[in-house]
């Protein structure tokens, strides 16, 4: 399987392009832990989903638009979240996984023969979502293998803090465990406690 050269941002940028051709990018030692730097996300644009049949109201009324601050706290307390690809022959594929959500971006790790890696690196595109569905947040993006050792190390970082485990960096060897990244092209939410009145799509730029 071919893949792209990544260059420094490439995480942030490359979800058309690598949607575009099928191939998923294996981002080495030019992406360097910068990519990471807290505050270097850019706000998406936000707007009410189109849900017909549910009586939601408009983008002014019940709660409102919910703020990304809601969404962005959600991704990062949930403790297990679903990660949604697509198999070769365009059947669905959800497995659930424990996961990080860093600066805009969604990490996780699987086996590099799990069939979610092998699904993404024919096809990049991806849903994933928190494992709340009252509150949910659903993200719709594209991944990324990484195999930077400073970016690994700052995933295992991340995992280890989190779920207060003690993972050595032998686990995230590439060549055994594959280190995920999922960047957002789309994000909607709603809140149980105000169903026609909070729903919200955050939309970002490719």
């Amino acid at each position: 399987m071919p893949t792209l050269a990544c260059r420094p941002g490439d995480v942030a940028r490359a979800g058309h392009r690598m949607a575009a051709d099928g191939r998923i990018a294996e981002c080495g030692s030019a992406i360097r832990r910068a990519a990471l730097n807290l505050g270097s996300m850019d706000l998406p644009r936000v707007s009410r989903p189109f849900m017909p049949g549910y009586g939601i109201q408009g983008p002014d009324d019940g709660s409102g638009l919910l703020p990304w601050s809601w969404a962005d706290g959600q991704l990062s307390s949930a403790r297990n979240y679903w990660v949604v690809s697509v198999r070769p022959d365009g059947r669905p594929h959800s497995m659930p996984v424990w996961g990080m959500w860093d600066d805009g971006e969604f990490w996780f790790t699987s086996g590099i023969q799990s069939r979610k890696i092998k699904n993404l690196k024919a096809d990049p595109r991806c849903v994933v979502s928190t494992e709340d569905a009252a509150d949910p947040v659903i993200v719709e993006g594209t991944a990324a293998i990484i195999t930077d050792p400073e970016l690994i190390g700052r995933v295992l970082d991340l995992m280890n803090g989190k779920y207060e485990t003690s993972i050595e960096a032998s686990f995230l060897d590439p060549a055994v465990n594959a280190t995920v990244a999922v960047r957002p092209r789309q994000v909607i939410s709603m809140r149980h406690g105000d169903f026609t009145g909070s729903p919200t799509r955050w939309t970002f730029d490719s």
